[in-house]
């Protein structure tokens, strides 16, 4: 029996209180879904023989698109890391674009076919482009905001990045920077408790990334990263707080890499399967569906039919990328050298 203020709830819609309507609510969870599928196809494109690498990130979809949803796409700026497939996909990237880009195809919108696998750039989205690098993005964030700033424009600078990268002295000059000069940026740690093979007990002393901020007179939080919603509520803070002058914020979401660091990795080597067992039990897309499911916004039939239009999604996408021509020899070179 649903009681009279549950039912009043449902009506003005469940997502209201944190600006969001059930459409939107349920269109996040299909983002979550496609980054799932996406990327464990990836995965089975390289054991066939049919790509040459993957590096995904399933497990971090409420991170990334939680995250992602609290953005105005287009005109915020986005620094992603290679993991970042969920944030992509949900600032606009369609699944055939980014399979385009894993199969270096010429018509890949990230790099044209020159770029390493999940090594985003879509210029009219403001996805700015990477490299592999550890950590190289943090710095380009930190100039990007500084030139909002002196144009005196409202946009918001966000940077992601695992927590291994926190490490790196980018990262703590980024942080200084901004800082001291109030930049518009947030700074996204995305901790899945491990910089590739290391855990986080050896990469610092510290419980929280978080902690760090304090150091750098600016305001940290540490969020729940397999709780959509909060992460969404969280972002949403930091990014209102950096487009009203309020100065940088770094935000951490804690999450799990529920696959190996990349293709070429043997993860049974540094973590127990009991380990990834329990992660697996707190898996983001269950947890965000259950509670679609439990405030009347999706019901078991509505799950396998969003599951049945990811499928066949990411299948037309595959299909279509590889039915698309490599880039021409003769323009390797282009854009890479002056003429």
């Amino acid at each position: 029996m649903v009681r009279p203020k549950e039912a009043s709830a449902r009506a003005r819609g469940i997502g209201e209180p944190v600006g969001l309507s059930d459409d939107r609510l349920r269109d996040m969870y299909y983002k979550m879904l496609v980054a799932r599928i996406l990327g464990d196809r990836m995965f089975i494109l390289n054991r066939q023989g049919r790509a040459p690498f993957a590096i995904t990130g399933q497990g971090h979809e409420a991170c990334q698109v939680g995250s992602a949803f609290a953005l105005r796409a287009g005109r915020d700026w986005v620094l992603p890391y290679y993991r970042d497939m969920g944030v992509v996909l949900a600032l606009g990237m369609t699944s055939r674009e980014v399979m385009l880009h894993f199969l270096a195809r010429a018509a890949d919108p990230c790099s044209g076919g020159r770029q390493m696998p999940n090594h985003w750039s879509y210029p009219s989205l403001r996805i700015v482009t990477g490299s592999s690098v550890v950590a190289t993005q943090i710095p380009h964030a930190v100039g990007v905001a500084l030139a909002s700033k002196l144009r005196t424009e409202d946009d918001v600078t966000i940077v992601y990045f695992g927590e291994g990268a926190t490490s790196q002295g980018d990262f703590h000059e980024g942080l200084n920077f901004a800082s001291v000069h109030r930049l518009p940026v947030v700074f996204f740690c995305e901790n899945n408790g491990y910089a590739i093979s290391e855990p986080q007990w050896k990469e610092m002393a510290v419980p929280n990334v978080s902690d760090r901020a304090r150091g750098y007179g600016l305001r940290g939080s540490t969020v729940d990263g397999n709780d959509a919603l909060a992460v969404y509520q969280t972002t949403r803070w930091a990014v209102g707080e950096c487009r009203h002058g309020r100065g940088p914020k770094l935000v951490e979401a804690k999450t799990y890499r529920l696959v190996p660091h990349s293709s070429s990795d043997d993860d049974r080597r540094y973590r127990s399967r009991a380990e990834l067992e329990e992660w697996a039990k707190k898996d983001p897309l269950d947890r965000f569906r259950a509670y679609l499911e439990e405030n009347g916004l999706l019901d078991e039939a509505g799950a396998q039919a969003l599951r049945a239009r990811a499928e066949a999604e990411i299948q037309d996408a595959v299909d279509y990328a590889e039915s698309q021509p490599f880039p021409a020899p003769e323009e390797a070179l282009t854009h890479v050298f002056h003429t």
